[in-house]
């Protein structure tokens, strides 16, 4: 740019390299908004963390399985269109949203988000985003799983636009390889093949319907009664004693030893040809995975997996985040904010700014032809 503008200057005289300079930072994008940090409520509401890790920590101890599903809720917000919390909204007349789009007919999770939102509001209105709210209950499901706790950078403000269609576009491909889920995760998130072998690491809590299952048991490769030889014999056997053919509703656990507890045990089941999904048992297939996978099940202690999934967590938790004045901090989780007075005259301002912002290009656009 400042090449371009020593040539216009050569040919048009200094008031015209002045108004060029002047025209380029005009069209420069703005500053890069605040970026998500440690504490990012110390100040506005100091107990925001607290109250989520209270509220997570009734739950759970009613309902153990509760860690798992709000850890993937999490995870399947991230991976399309980012932590903005588009998970959470519903579908309206005009538009069905991710959370009933068919690959997430599984998830579940939101009612507790609603409540704890509620819970911040009660105590903090308005402060606390359903992004930040979701985010640190995942992160607070890790720690009361006797899983690591991982100090989590806050900030997120929620999205609005929640569209069925994407969910498919940021998912592998029904026949995905290991290579295309690695490619995906490096194209789409900057991730590299161990996040994706650590992040796997999750299914160590959490359940998973007979519906994903069932292709590795009965019918696979479309052979009638075949099953997936990838999968260890007796486990198969198991399995089908759990998924009933045409069986989609019944939950199974992602680790049936240690199913309500975040260890290593995860990677113990995938080396032994037990890991209960077909992505799970890809790990295998590409040298960096598979190596992961046999030192942690090979592992004495979980601190290099804690340690890992931490790094990793915080990497995802920052996909695709709106902050600062992107994005707002919604009223209900389900839906978007109403249009309100503040939101008009934010709105008023922008127009003024865009039309004071036209007559000064269009001043300039004249001084660069004299």
């Amino acid at each position: 740019m400042m090449a371009a503008a020593a040539r216009a200057g050569a040919g048009a005289g200094a008031g015209a390299v002045v108004a060029l300079l002047l025209l380029t930072m005009i069209a420069m994008p703005p500053p890069a908004e605040a970026h998500l940090q440690i504490g990012a409520y110390n100040e506005t509401c100091p107990q925001a963390e607290e109250v989520v890790l209270k509220e997570m920590t009734a739950m759970v101890g009613k309902s153990p399985d509760l860690a798992g599903a709000v850890l993937r809720l999490f995870s399947v917000d991230c991976f399309v269109g980012g932590c903005e919390a588009s998970i959470l909204l519903d579908s309206t007349a005009n538009s069905t949203a991710e959370k009933d789009a068919p690959l997430n007919k599984g998830v579940g999770g939101y009612e507790a988000v609603d409540a704890i939102k509620a819970k911040l509001d009660a105590a903090c209105p308005g402060v606390v985003s359903c992004a930040d709210t979701l985010a640190l209950a995942a992160r607070d499901s890790v720690r009361l799983s006797k899983g690591p706790f991982i100090p989590l950078p806050t900030g997120r403000r929620d999205g609005n636009r929640s569209v069925a269609a994407d969910v498919a576009l940021n998912s592998p491909a029904p026949g995905a390889t290991i290579a295309d889920i690695i490619a995906l995760f490096a194209t789409k998130f900057n991730l590299t093949a161990k996040d994706v072998a650590v992040l796997s690491g999750a299914h160590t809590i959490g359940k998973a319907r007979c519906s994903a299952v069932s292709p590795r048991l009965y019918n696979f490769g479309g052979q009638k009664g075949a099953s997936d030889p990838t999968l260890d014999a007796s486990y198969t056997a198991t399995l089908r004693g759990e998924c009933k053919p045409g069986d989609n509703a019944t939950l199974v656990n992602l680790d049936p030893t240690t199913p309500t507890v975040f260890d290593t045990n995860y990677y113990a089941l995938v080396a032994g040809k037990r890991g209960l999904l077909s992505t799970d048992a890809a790990l295998l297939l590409d040298p960096t995975t598979k190596a992961y996978v046999s030192s942690q099940a090979n592992a004495t202690s979980p601190d290099q997996f804690f340690a890992d999934f931490a790094a990793s967590f915080v990497a995802m938790s920052k996909l695709g985040a709106l902050t600062h004045h992107n994005g707002e901090i919604r009223q209900a989780c389900s839906k978007i904010n109403p249009p309100s007075s503040a939101n008009a005259a934010a709105a008023a301002r922008s127009r003024r700014h865009l039309t004071a912002t036209a007559g000064l290009l269009a001043t300039l656009a004249v001084a660069l032809v004299l």
